[in-house]
């Protein structure tokens, strides 16, 4: 499995690298107040990547970080305190039969 993973890694590396030198041309990004600001191409699309990507990825962190604090909590409470044993049922109290 770790073979399939790292050929997954090289191939989409090898199509990155590919896509980068085809494309390693300048863009024009009209800023605020009449600036221009020159960027290659390849380096403008990983800026927006990263743009979305390390929110959610901090999102998704946090998230985990919580899930599994509250798991620990748990366990934590889990084998401090041991469930009581339910009590018994209480026997049906008999009444004393009636002379006939």
């Amino acid at each position: 499995m770790g073979f399939l993973r790292t050929l997954f890694w090289i191939a989409i590396t090898v199509v990155v690298v590919v896509f980068a030198f085809h494309n390693w041309t300048s863009v024009t990004l009209d800023l605020y107040g009449g600036l221009k600001a020159d960027a290659k191409l390849p380096v403008l699309l990983l800026f927006a990547f990263l743009l979305g990507f390390v929110p959610l990825y901090i999102y998704h962190r946090v998230q985990r970080w919580r899930y599994q604090r509250r798991m620990t909590e748990q366990t934590r409470i889990a084998t401090l305190a041991p469930a009581a044993p339910p009590e018994p049922a209480p026997a049906p109290i008999s009444t004393p039969a009636e002379p006939v």
